[in-house]
């Protein structure tokens, strides 16, 4: 076989992109034993990614799983906020022990590692990658039956070293009710299915908005193309979203465990199938 020179579009090895995956696959912890990677993506921001990243770990947890979160935001890291988790994670020889929620929920966070939670992370893209990576390999991830992974938005370094790094079982889309969606959720499942990413589906956010008074449900964001694209890409809608003040004020109150995330169940029962 000859040696690989990095352009696929000559090349004859019908297997090439899952041994170039394998090879950069990162060494996890000795003391690690995670069961399934979850990745949480979006093609673009403000679509809720990290909210649905600690839904999915809630419920999950709830379910009986032990479930965990890297957050690999690094430069917007919101995970310890929703579970309200704090304070610095311990080290031992072996590696940096990740910081449990009062639910039972690990979590590793640059947020957690900062001498203060609202410092700037100021990386250039491949400082970012290597911590992602140093997350996987350095962190002990005990006995995790879930391990969600809460990505940056697009298809930058970040979300490339965690295909490339990470052994990634699946993924979940994020993505919200705009006309814009088609083309974004399109780059994130193409880049998946480049990177041999099985897509376990979509969860559309902020899907609808139900009137506290008659119970109606309003399109705040007009009426949702996502069952087409959902059928051109062959994927899965796993579910939708509501607005939800109170979710969003659980959020803000790092009170997410306690807060009521039925919504999520769809998705849930998916990803404990798998």
């Amino acid at each position: 076989m000859s040696e690989c020179s990095g352009s696929c579009s000559s090349c004859g090895e019908s297997n090439c992109a899952s041994r170039q995956q394998e090879s950069l696959l990162a060494q996890a912890n000795p003391l690690s034993n995670v069961k399934k990677v979850i990745g949480v993506v979006s093609g673009k921001g403000g679509v809720g990614k990290s909210t649905v990243t600690s839904m999915l770990a809630v419920e999950m947890s709830r379910r009986g799983f032990h479930t965990a979160v890297l957050d690999a935001d690094i430069t917007g890291p919101s995970i310890p906020k929703a579970l309200n988790i704090h304070g610095r994670p311990s080290g031992c020889e072996e590696g940096l022990i990740p910081i449990r929620s009062e639910g039972g929920i690990d979590v590793m966070s640059v947020n957690l590692l900062l001498e203060n939670e609202t410092d700037p992370v100021i990386w250039r893209g491949p400082v970012l990658a290597g911590v992602v990576k140093q997350f996987w390999s350095e962190v002990v991830w005990k006995d995790v039956d879930y391990l969600f992974v809460d990505m940056p938005p697009g298809t930058g370094d970040v979300p490339l070293t965690v295909f490339q790094s990470l052994p990634v079982d699946g993924i979940v889309v994020v993505t919200s009710p705009q006309e814009l969606v088609s083309m974004i959720v399109t780059k994130a499942v193409k880049m998946a299915g480049m990177m041999n990413i099985p897509v376990i589906g979509l969860v559309e956010n902020y899907s609808y908005l139900k009137c506290p008074d008659c119970g109606k449900e309003i399109q705040v964001f007009g009426k949702s193309n996502l069952d087409q694209v959902a059928s051109e890409l062959n994927v899965p809608v796993l579910c939708r979203l509501p607005i939800d003040p109170l979710l969003a004020q659980a959020m803000d109150e790092g009170l997410l465990e306690n807060a009521k995330v039925d919504a999520i169940g769809p998705a849930a029962d998916v990803i404990a199938k798998l």
